[in-house]
């Protein structure tokens, strides 16, 4: 996918829920770039007036809450698609994805939430399907390199023992939303995919080192609660799945063995009134990465798939995951607002849009990729 599709191919505007929030504003700001047919949507109409006055923006802005579905239905029901900014999904989410499914409108989300995923498929996925529509939550760098990674390296691979996936992210500082939906991941009791059902995570969160491609290097990692956990199993015959993230992603190298060490004894802390007080730290952070720190901010993914003595290893790379999330959600919302596509019921990244061509309209963002095995012959390098 060289381009983004041209907006007269549109069947209806697209919605941006929660616009007025860092993600939001990034989302409205790609709408913008992309010359789309969309609708700015929150809560309080002195923000999205402000928005609208800081990006030049001509679309129109209607408040709709959360509290209100009847506002909710009246903002989606002329809408092709909605993109959910407003989190942590799982305390604010459900009513938008609710509204969605009952107005005949596609859903894409930017949650990185394990419970709101599996609950937005299993609760809503069934009722999108009769509607006609999709439900694609996780539609930001949570999840879709990650997915689609896994499903490119999968390929052709038929039912697999294991894939594991290891995340590295370097100088990286979370927005306030994301901080505030680490504390929910982190408080919750995580999901692992094991012997082909969904069962707690059990043990320590260590998980050793792993040795990344340069400039990455090695590095210690600790056990993450990653969608691929809900989304994989749903496109990829998998009997396990296992996930971790390098342990100096939120804090430092140096501070990693610390920082992997408080895990577990911080998620049992944010089931107690100590969460308020985080929540308040939060809210005296910098709204979000400025776009000199995004443009110095780098990741990479590398996913490890086994049946038996048969092996094979994925790795994709990038930068900005804030600008990627932007782009990646409004590439997933125009191609869902086209005339043509087909995708119904709860789908994830991989299931909705194919990946080869998808990722290649993350080009910008130096989103590169590479499959390779051991025992099998290489596929696609791009």
């Amino acid at each position: 996918m060289a381009a983004v599709p041209l907006i007269s191919r549109q069947t209806g505007p697209i919605a941006v829920y929660g616009a007025t929030g860092y993600t939001g504003r990034l989302v409205a700001a790609e709408l913008r770039k992309a010359e789309a047919d969309f609708i700015v949507s929150g809560r309080s109409i002195a923000k999205l007036d402000a928005l609208r006055s800081d990006l030049n923006l001509e679309t129109p802005a209607r408040t709709a809450r959360v509290d209100d579905p009847a506002s909710l239905r009246e903002l989606l029901a002329d809408c092709a698609a909605v993109i959910d900014c407003a989190g942590p999904f799982v305390m604010y989410g459900e009513p938008v994805l609710a509204a969605a499914v009952e107005t005949g409108t596609h859903y894409l989300d930017t949650t990185g939430e394990q419970p709101y995923m599996k609950m937005a498929y299993e609760r809503y996925g069934p009722g999108a399907e009769r509607a006609g529509v999709a439900v694609i939550p996780a539609m930001g760098f949570d999840y879709v390199p990650g997915d689609m990674i896994a499903s490119l390296t999968a390929n052709g691979m038929g039912e697999l023992d294991e894939l594991d996936m290891f995340y590295c992210w370097r100088d990286f500082a979370p927005s306030q939303g994301t901080a505030r939906t680490t504390l929910e991941m982190i408080a919750g009791k995580d999901l692992e995919w094991r012997n082909m059902e969904w069962v707690e995570a059990q043990g320590g969160v260590s998980r050793g080192a792993y040795e990344f491609p340069e400039p990455f290097g090695r590095q210690r990692m600790f056990r993450y609660p990653s969608g691929e956990q809900v989304t994989v199993p749903r496109h990829v015959p998998t009997r396990n799945v296992s996930a971790s993230m390098n342990a100096g992603a939120f804090s430092s190298d140096r501070l990693a063995p610390i920082f992997s060490a408080t895990v577990r004894p911080a998620g049992l802390a944010m089931r107690t009134p100590l969460k308020r007080l985080a929540n308040a730290v939060i809210s005296r952070l910098p709204e979000g990465q400025t776009p000199e720190q995004r443009e110095r901010m780098t990741w990479a993914i590398a996913c490890e798939a086994k049946r038996g003595e048969v092996a094979r290893k994925g790795v994709i790379t990038g930068r900005d995951v804030y600008g990627l999330t932007a782009a990646a959600i409004v590439q997933g919302a125009m191609l869902a607002s086209r005339k043509g596509f087909d995708g119904r019921g709860g789908l994830s990244p991989a299931q909705a849009f194919e990946p080869k061509d998808f990722l290649e309209g993350l080009d910008r963002f130096d989103v590169r990729w590479q499959v390779f095995g051991t025992n099998l012959p290489a596929t696609v390098e791009a």
